[in-house]
């Protein structure tokens, strides 16, 4: 039987909670008046339960979301994100990433540590990066969630955490286990600067030395397929999905998420990829199936 992981990502919980005057002296005031603006009609709590709904008849042995939980970091969204985590699953059957939303500013790690930890920590109990062996899987696990100037949405990993995942690939290679990495980041966007991993090189030369069967990102809230270069001229697939809250028509793609189903061996893996997304009448569809 195949291995099924599921992946959504930007969840953007809505509503906002209530912002205090106090809570809007920093970047926050920006991202606040954004969202009065035009986020509050573009993400609907209604069309992520729907999503959720549908993601969860489909029984998926594990469930990857990588990262913007949160909207401008208030406390509150900490509290509201683990109760949404909760609804997925257990911890240990949800694996979660930071993105640049849930590190808004500085002090948000420490908000997405007490309430996200589990669903952020490997088999050792490590964190950024960790890993997870689940089934064939090694699910490893990197934040790109830094506090960033007003107007910028960039992320970063790191020297720490790309030294130490090049680790972890080559020791999970030697495990003989399919490694797929969680970033909230794509690799590979044609974004603005102000929104781009500012070490995406970094990170691709990690992949090109060390390997990997499959990236899975978020962030451009597009349903997206790239090949980065690995060893020995093996292709990755980098794929990222729309936001699971997105209101049909409101955003560059539906809201929707994608099922990947593992099989084989080392050097005989199988991996399907299948989309499901919703439509302009509010259903959730399978829209593509592809082998990756």
């Amino acid at each position: 039987m195949p291995f099924t992981l599921a992946h959504l990502s930007d969840i953007h919980l809505a509503p906002l909670p209530p912002a205090h005057a106090l809570d809007l002296c920093s970047k926050r005031i920006t991202g606040y008046l954004n969202w009065q603006r035009k986020r509050r009609f573009i993400h609907d709590p209604a069309v992520l339960g729907t999503i959720v709904a549908d993601m969860k008849a489909q029984a998926p042995d594990h469930i990857a979301v990588t990262g913007d939980i949160a909207n401008i970091g208030l406390e509150a969204e900490y509290a509201a994100g683990r109760g949404f985590l909760d609804i997925l699953g257990k911890p240990d059957t949800v694996s979660f990433v930071l993105g640049n939303h849930d590190i808004y500013v500085a002090e948000c790690a420490g908000f997405a540590a007490r309430a996200w930890g589990p669903f952020m920590l490997g088999d050792d109990g490590e964190t950024f990066p960790y890993v997870r062996r689940r089934g064939p899987l090694a699910i490893i696990g990197l934040s790109t969630g830094v506090p960033t100037a007003p107007f910028q949405a960039t992320g970063e990993l790191g020297d720490g955490q790309l030294g130490a995942l090049g680790a972890l690939l080559h020791r999970m290679h030697d495990e003989k286990l399919f490694r797929v990495v969680l970033i909230h980041h794509p690799p590979v966007s044609d974004a603005p600067a102000y929104k781009r991993l500012t070490d995406a090189g970094a990170f691709m030369r990690v992949i090109a030395r060390h390997g990997a069967e499959l990236v899975l990102h978020g962030h451009d809230h597009r349903d997206m397929l790239n090949y980065i270069d690995g060893p020995n001229g093996a292709r990755v697939p980098a794929v990222g999905v729309p936001s699971a809250s997105v209101r049909p028509g409101m955003d560059k793609d539906n809201a929707g998420y994608h099922l990947y189903r593992i099989e084989g061996v080392p050097g005989a893996w199988r991996c399907e990829m299948v989309v499901r997304q919703m439509s302009e009448d509010g259903d959730v569809r399978e829209v593509k199936r592809e082998a990756l």
